[in-house]
């Protein structure tokens, strides 16, 4: 169930960046609400992720997919493509998540 909740906070972190944006500043009521209650919803389901899963583990993961996820909601959204260098950076972020959560012997598994 911890990566589910996993799961639920880092979608709800990028539902919330993305809103923030079209926010623009807090002075736009729909984007606002949408921001803190994301916020709101992913702090709450990352709190139950630590129950199970290591902090460091669980923290790797969600900024390492929430940045891929918030690049590619970026583009979608708001037109912002990421250029190659961005594309690589997210790529070795990626690789890094991967490598902690297949080999690291801290992953709770």
């Amino acid at each position: 169930m911890a990566y589910a909740y996993l799961l639920i906070a880092i979608v709800s972190e990028m539902i919330a960046t993305t809103a923030m944006k079209s926010a623009e500043g807090f002075t736009r009521l729909g984007p606002s609400l949408i921001t803190v209650v994301g916020y709101l919803i992913a702090f709450f389901f990352l709190s139950l992720t630590l129950k199970t899963i290591p902090t460091g583990m669980a923290y790797a993961m969600w900024s390492g997919i929430g940045i891929v996820g918030i690049a590619f909601l970026a583009w979608i959204v708001h037109d912002q493509k990421p250029d190659l260098a961005a594309v690589i950076g997210m790529a070795l972020i990626v690789a890094g998540v991967l490598v902690m959560n297949i080999f690291s012997k801290t992953g709770g598994h």
